[in-house]
């Protein structure tokens, strides 16, 4: 007896409507098949993925570095950026690429983590890809190579605690903390390095409390001012506030402070009414009974001892005309998120309504005053600092300091704005964990060369494997190097650089971009080192980035849904944390 075998009754794998790749068209639809997207096996969807991250990671490997070049980017909301930070880079360039998304993921995972090194998890793991590609072809099979990945990235990050030189010495100084950030703030700012660092520094010094590992980044805010140029540019113990006070009064001292969410207004009425006015007295005295209610409220607020009110939403002419006779100075502060600092400053509690604070939701400020920078009229908040003349060494430090910085256009001051918040972000790091290493790429060429010695003792396949990590981490020298001296340059100065490492404590050499001598330089003797932290990270994310790509073997794509887009905030717009 045959077996009888089933004709295929146009059943569907996947929903209508969906696109397939021309290899199993073919397949699918002789066999009345209709398939989503469904790219799968080496060419189709390993190869493709590895093609799409490695065009990501070059985009930005010329950006990395002091002598990294800019991108102009001009975002979906036309917005215009000029910039070599590849986390902006990343974040502005809307990537659709499933696998070259994951690589977005790992390197904002990065900056979320340590602020810094984004763009070598970028660059390293676009790098093991494009060596796992030979491998690929040779015909080693992907569980092969993402063992040796695996073997590899463990051994680096054991040697990379072997690496440490130095650390950030205790007690903080301001000459320590700015010689650690300058390599940070140099690879995105050259040439302005020493300026920025000091300013970071100080700012940082100036809030940081008496146990450093309970810094907040939040502490330290930029505010851009237009003009000038980056050495007019200072730090405030305090907030500064890019406009003038509302009212007549422009400077206070020792007053207490409010702080009202709401707008300080007379209160519409939800339902509409008519009002008849028969005569003359009628007439004037109807808004008497509403301007006497405000009165009251602000005498109440002004009796209670406040002389300063901080407003998050609109300010009446009526509220301001009896605000100034009672003498209470008024700002207008409209970001939820600066509302919340200038809390923490004064300490103060943000209030829904409109009347006389309690003792406990008052606020406290030493100083506020208004100043001219440049042609701008700013207002500041401040705590007294050393050298002002009634100033006791027993009252609270200030708990906010203010880079306020100076620059031509406003693309530059944002780039240098970019640059203060990734020196923040190392210093925050270094506290957590203050060991250093060698950086200019020294660090990454002694691992490389010690997993190339590790993967010489292993047996089997993935031998093959943990060899081409170690020249994958050779890329970045190799990119500073071009990046500062040319293609070919870039070539002579690694051959002499794997040289000088070779010999006996040859570690800590660099690549020198300024090409002084021969292009390689002693990092450590230079003070060009680099958060050991941060690095740890760079290598796991980009590892694990490059061995979830490798280990996808098939691509299914849904049709996109239907219907209007949902509009989205331009990144993490007045976020509450």
């Amino acid at each position: 007896m045959s077996l009888k075998v089933p004709k295929p009754n146009n059943v569907q794998l996947f929903k209508e409507g969906y696109k397939a790749s021309k290899r199993f068209c073919a397949v699918y639809h002789a066999h009345g098949l209709t398939i989503a997207q469904h790219l799968q096996g080496l060419e189709d969807a390993v190869l493709r993925n590895i093609q799409a991250v490695c065009e990501l990671s070059d985009l930005v490997r010329t950006s990395f570095g002091p002598n990294g070049r800019n991108k102009l980017v001009i975002n979906h909301l036309g917005r215009l950026f000029v910039t070599s930070d590849a986390a902006t880079i990343i974040k502005e360039v809307e990537v659709v690429h499933p696998a070259a998304k994951l690589l977005v993921m790992a390197s904002q995972a990065q900056e979320s983590e340590m602020g810094d090194a984004t763009n070598m998890v970028i660059i390293f793991a676009g790098e093991l890809l494009k060596k796992a590609e030979h491998l690929l072809i040779m015909g080693l099979h992907p569980s092969e190579i993402i063992k040796g990945y695996e073997l590899a990235c463990t051994k680096a990050l054991a040697e990379l605690e072997t690496l440490s030189t130095s650390s950030l010495p205790s007690p903080l100084t301001l000459r320590t903390l700015a010689e650690a950030l300058t390599p940070a703030i140099a690879s995105k700012q050259y040439g302005f390095e020493d300026t920025l660092s000091n300013l970071v520094a100080e700012a940082a010094l100036a809030v940081m409390p008496s146990n450093p590992k309970s810094f907040n980044v939040d502490n330290v805010r930029v505010v851009k001012i237009m003009g000038s140029n980056l050495a007019s540019s200072r730090v405030v113990q305090g907030m500064v506030f890019g406009r003038e006070p509302e009212g007549e009064i422009k400077k206070v001292t020792k007053a207490k402070v409010a702080v009202f969410t709401c707008a300080l207004d007379i209160s519409q009425t939800e339902t509409k009414g008519t009002v008849l006015i028969r005569n003359a007295d009628e007439m004037l005295n109807f808004t008497r009974g509403e301007e006497k209610h405000l009165e009251k409220i602000f005498k109440e607020i002004a009796d209670s001892g406040v002389k300063i009110i901080i407003a998050g939403s609109s300010v009446g002419e009526l509220a301001l005309h009896f605000l100034n006779r009672f003498n209470v100075a008024v700002l207008k502060v409209l970001s939820k998120f600066d509302l919340r600092r200038v809390c923490r400053v004064v300490n103060a509690t943000p209030l829904a309504r409109v009347g006389a604070p309690t003792p406990e939701e008052a606020g406290y400020v030493d100083v506020f005053e208004t100043i001219e920078i440049g042609g701008d009229r700013v207002t500041v908040l401040r705590q007294l600092v050393e050298g002002d003349p009634g100033y006791d060494r027993t009252s609270e430090k200030t708990k906010t300091s203010t880079i306020v910085l100076r620059g031509a256009t406003a693309n530059h001051l944002d780039d240098l704005e970019r640059a203060v918040d990734d020196g923040v972000n190392v210093i925050k790091a270094l506290l957590k964990d203050p060991r250093l290493v060698p950086g200019a790429g020294a660090t990454e060429l002694e691992l490389g060369k010690r997993v190339d010695a590790y993967g010489s003792g292993l047996k089997g396949l993935a031998q093959h494997a943990v060899k081409r990590y170690a020249t994958a981490l050779e890329v970045i020298p190799r990119t500073l190097a071009e990046n500062a001296l040319g293609g070919a340059e870039g070539n002579e100065v690694l051959s002499r650089l794997w040289a000088k490492h070779e010999e006996k404590g040859g570690e800590a050499y660099g690549v020198d971009v300024e090409a002084e001598k021969d292009g390689t330089l002693l990092a450590t003797e230079h003070k060009i080192l680099d958060s050991l932290a941060a690095k740890s990270w760079a290598i796991k994310l980009a590892t694990e980035a490059a061995v979830s790509v490798l280990s996808v073997d098939s691509i299914i794509m849904s049709k996109p849904a239907g219907g209007p887009k949902v509009p989205q905030q331009a990144g993490n717009w007045d976020e509450d944390d």
